[in-house]
Formats: structure tokens, C-alpha cells, sequence
């Protein structure tokens, strides 16, 4: 069965740091490209970060540059969201999310509306104090 699986999330209080996981199973991640994404209360979903299969080359929207990293270990065939310096408005639910390179580095500006292969169901991320 094919799945992505999201892990650590949790509250945190700002200025924190949590590692998310996306665990693939039924699929080598190798061949595809991951994205995270986040959906606020009430927003839109939109592109937080994303790393290509080809070069692991990496994207980062403006408001999280600096602060997350995202990194992959396709031995353990997962993907990892680093977070630092978190903010009340990191508060989220996170999903990750694969496809191939070009779909999915077009997913960051659309919120992953269209053309993701595989889906998480998410995992939640609550920065406050």
C-alpha cells in the first residue's frame, strides 16, 4: 500500500524547534520529489518548502528562509522538515507530499491544488506560549 506518514509534530513554544518526518512506504522516495505544505485555520493551503529527486536541489517560501531546512535520507526513505525559530504563525496543520520534480516545484506557488502523486494526511504544529 502506498503512503506518506507526517510525524512530530506538537505545540511548541515560539522560538522553538521541531523535526517533521514524512515516512514513504510502497514507494521509493528516491524518484520523487517531497513538498511540504501547511494549512492554517481558516487559509489556504499554501507551499512551505520542497526538495527535487534529480539534485536534491531545495526551495524555501520567504516567510520560513532561514529558519527550516529540509533535507532527505532515502536509506530510511524519508523526508525531514527541520523548523527553527518558530513563530505563532508557523500554527498549522503539515502535509507532505510527492511527485516529480517539475510538478512539484509548480505545486509551491499553487498550494499543491493539483498533480501531487501521493498525500500525507497531516500532522499538527502549534506554536504558542
Amino acid at each position: 500500500q502506498v503512503q506518506l506518514v507526517e510525524s512530530g509534530g506538537g505545540l511548541v513554544q515560539p522560538g522553538g524547534s521541531l523535526r517533521l518526518s514524512c515516512a514513504a512506504s510502497g514507494f521509493t522516495l528516491d524518484y520523487y520529489a517531497i513538498g511540504w505544505f501547511r494549512q492554517a485555520p481558516e487559509k489556504e493551503r499554501e507551499g512551505v518548502s520542497c526538495i527535487s529527486s534529480s539534485d536534491d536541489t531545495t526551495y524555501y517560501t520567504n516567510s520560513v528562509k532561514g529558519r527550516f531546512t529540509i533535507s532527505r535520507d532515502n536509506a530510511k526513505n524519508t523526508v525531514y522538515l527541520q523548523m527553527n525559530s518558530l513563530k505563532p504563525e508557523d500554527t498549522a496543520v503539515y502535509y507532505c507530499a510527492a511527485a516529480d520534480d517539475i510538478t512539484t516545484a509548480q505545486a509551491m506557488g499553487s498550494g499543491g491544488n493539483s498533480g501531487m502523486d501521493y498525500w500525507g494526511k497531516g500532522t499538527l504544529v502549534t506554536v504558542s506560549s
